[in-house]
C-alpha cells in the first residue's frame, strides 16, 4: 500500500531508535539541524515503513506539528 505522502526519515546520533519523519513537500525543522540527526531513508508506502511508523500517527502529527517523532520498536525472538 502506498501513503498519500511520501515522508524523509532521520535518526538522531546516540539514540537510534529514535526517528523523526517529516512530510517531503514541508520544510525541515530547525532541530535537525543542530547535527545530531542524520537521514536514514525514505517512507513512500507501508512496504518500506520501519517498525513503529504509524500512518495515520504521521499524517496527524505531521499536519499539526509540521514532523513525527516515534520510536523504532525492536524486535523480539519469537514474535
Amino acid at each position: 500500500m502506498r501513503y498519500d505522502t511520501a515522508y524523509n526519515l532521520f535518526r538522531r546520533a546516540g539514540e537510534e531508535d529514535l526517528h523523526c519523519a517529516i512530510p517531503e513537500d514541508r520544510p525541515l525543522p530547525g532541530f535537525l539541524g543542530a547535527g545530531r540527526w542524520t537521514f536514514s531513508g525514505k517512507v513512500t508506502g507501508a512496504a518500506d515503513a520501519p517498525r513503529g511508523f504509524g500512518s495515520r500517527a504521521a499524517e496527524t502529527s505531521s499536519r499539526v506539528n509540521g514532523f513525527y517523532l516515534f520510536q523504532m520498536l525492536p524486535v523480539r525472538p519469537g514474535y
